[in-house]
């Protein structure tokens, strides 16, 4: 069963929220971020994207960038920015937007659940971006960023979570970027949450596979070198949102074919009888939109390779009976040929690539479902690279868990 862990989270004080608070490491660029970090000291870019601080040729594995991240994070703890709870919390992290609310519990997991596998995954982790974050865990002594979890909703957890949010006032109320609205609440009763999830089966990776890796692999080390068990210090946690099941949102991972030539096109709308259309987003599992040369068309996928979970996502019917057959395409992870676009960015995106001659052709994917993320991590298998995307995305700098 599930092990939540409360601990003294440091947060910045209610006049600095706004200079802190910022987007994920991992949805950005460094150029973006050095943008975005302009004339603000106090962001949490500094910490989540130290590189943007040292001169632009520095590699981003540099021993320089994790010495700068853990030197930016130092600063910002010691400074008035940030004020560290006296005692160990539970927090509410809320996300809204105009069409969509997302309620979740805010604490930190046990990385003992992540090896037993009671935290399960979905999705790979490459072994350069797991020693990344490994070196930045372990040079700040800290876990600068949450990772988002689900699990099946507990009817207790959600009163929990209800009867706080209606009998305190958020700690945090931060205007993010997209319209999406961050609250933060918090209380110090926290027997009832421990107790709550300790009844939950499983916890699930939505977003940050290898923030939970580099959590594991630096509780193994410290382990070792401070010869202590499992369990018994700080550096056993990582701090992660936990949203209920049927409040997640999932929009589409599209892909963009770089170089496609007029006799694959044909073939492909031969093969698979596209048909013109003004539906720019598929409206049902199983259908694909197609960019090319100006007009969008819509296919239907082949079927699945096999009666597994992972063959029946949209993505891997794509990937097995397209990209692969059609356009060579066997390693998505390594091609050169294909990327891929967050659906955030919408469709226009896509017909901007296409327009601008940076891809040939883009594929707009129907979403993959949180209940497809559940089936695929409960089997023990592994979906196809960028199957999900999901939003509005957890911000930075809000809540830090140190050790």
């Amino acid at each position: 069963m599930a092990t939540i862990h409360p601990f003294r989270g440091w947060l910045p004080i209610k006049d600095k929220i706004d200079e802190v608070a910022c987007v994920p490491y991992d949805v950005i660029s460094t150029d973006e971020a050095a943008e975005l970090a302009k004339g603000k000291p106090d962001s949490f870019l500094h910490v989540i994207r130290p590189e943007i601080d040292l001169p632009v040729e520095t590699p981003f594995n540099h021993e320089s960038v994790y010495k700068k991240g853990a030197e930016n994070l130092k600063r910002l703890l010691q400074s008035d920015t940030f004020v560290q709870d006296n005692k160990h919390a539970i927090y509410i992290y809320q996300l809204e937007t105009s069409a969509h609310t997302q309620t979740g519990v805010f604490t930190c997991a046990s990385v003992q659940d992540y090896d037993d596998e009671i935290i399960l995954k979905h999705e790979l982790t490459r072994p350069d971006k797991e020693d990344d974050r490994t070196r930045h865990i372990l040079t700040q002594q800290a876990h600068a960023e949450p990772v988002m979890l689900t699990f099946r909703d507990s009817a207790d957890i959600t009163f929990l979570i209800e009867k706080l949010i209606l009998t305190t006032e958020p700690l945090i109320e931060h205007q993010g970027e997209g319209g999406v609205t961050h609250r933060i609440w918090k209380t110090y009763n926290t027997a009832d949450f421990v107790e709550g999830f300790a009844s939950i089966k499983n916890l699930y990776v939505a977003d940050g596979h290898h923030r939970c890796k580099s959590a594991s692999r630096v509780a193994e080390q410290l382990r070792k070198e401070r010869n202590t068990f499992k369990g018994e210090e700080e550096f056993e946690y990582f701090p992660v949102v936990l949203f209920p099941m049927d409040q997640m949102k999932i929009l589409p991972y599209n892909r963009i074919l770089k170089k496609v030539t007029t006799d694959q096109f044909e073939k492909l709308k031969i093969e698979f009888n596209l048909e013109e259309t003004t539906e720019k987003s598929p409206s049902e599992k199983g259908t694909v939109s197609v960019f090319y040369s100006g007009k969008w068309w819509l296919m239907t996928l082949p079927e699945p390779a096999s009666s597994s979970v992972v063959d029946s996502l949209d993505v891997a019917r794509l990937q097995n009976g397209v990209l692969e057959p059609l356009f060579g395409i066997k390693n998505p992870r390594t091609d050169e040929n294909i990327s891929f676009v967050g659906g955030i960015r919408g469709t226009s995106e896509l017909e901007k690539l296409v327009n601008t001659e940076k891809a040939d052709l883009a594929f707009s994917m129907y979403p993959t479902s949180i209940q497809e993320l559940l089936d695929v991590s409960d089997q023990g298998e592994l979906m196809p690279p960028k199957s999900t995307w999901f939003e509005p995305k957890i911000k930075s700098g809000l809540i830090v868990h140190t050790f």
